[in-house]
C-alpha cells in the first residue's frame, strides 16, 4: 500500500485459521454446557441458537469477528506508526470484542439483541479490559509475553 505492512508481524493466516477453529471448538463446548443446563454461580450460558446451522453461524461469527477486530486494530496501529507490541489503551483491550459484536450482529441480529442486553454489554466493557490486563501481566511474569500489556 504505502510501503508499510498492512498488519503487524504477529498476524498470520495460520494464526487466523487456528484462532478461528479454536474459538469454534470452544463455542461448541459452551453449547454443550448450555444444553446440559449446568449452572455456575447461578448463571447459565445461553444457547447460540436452536438449530445446528444457527449455532454454527453464531459461534463462527463470534470467533472470526473477534480476530477480525484484532486485525482491524493492528491495521490502525500500523497506519499511526505504532510498532508491534506498542500499547494502545482501551483499543487493545476491546478491539476483539467490537469485532465479535459487529460480525455477530450482522449475521445473527436476533440472537445478538436477545443475549447482549445493555447490562451484559456494560459488564463486558468493564471486565474485559481488566481480564485482558491481568492475563497479560501473568503472561509477562511467566515469560510468555515480552510486554506486560
Amino acid at each position: 500500500m504505502d510501503g508499510r505492512r498492512i498488519l503487524g508481524d504477529g498476524k498470520t493466516i495460520r494464526g487466523f485459521v487456528a484462532g478461528s477453529l479454536i474459538g469454534i471448538v470452544a463455542g461448541i463446548l459452551q453449547t454443550w454446557i448450555a444444553f446440559t443446563q449446568i449452572e455456575f454461580m447461578g448463571i447459565r450460558l445461553p444457547p447460540f441458537g436452536f438449530t445446528i446451522p444457527d449455532v454454527l453461524i453464531t459461534i463462527a461469527a463470534l470467533s472470526i469477528g473477534s480476530l477480525l477486530g484484532d486485525m482491524a486494530m493492528s491495521f490502525v496501529k500500523r497506519r499511526i506508526n505504532l510498532k508491534r507490541g506498542a500499547p494502545l489503551p482501551v483499543a487493545d483491550q476491546l478491539d476483539f470484542v467490537a469485532g465479535a459484536w459487529i460480525l455477530t450482529y450482522l449475521v445473527s441480529p436476533q440472537w445478538f439483541v436477545a443475549n447482549f442486553t445493555l447490562n451484559i454489554i456494560i459488564v463486558l466493557l468493564i471486565l474485559t479490559p481488566l481480564l485482558h490486563i491481568g492475563t497479560n501481566i501473568i503472561g509477562y511474569i511467566l515469560g510468555i509475553k515480552k510486554e506486560p500489556w
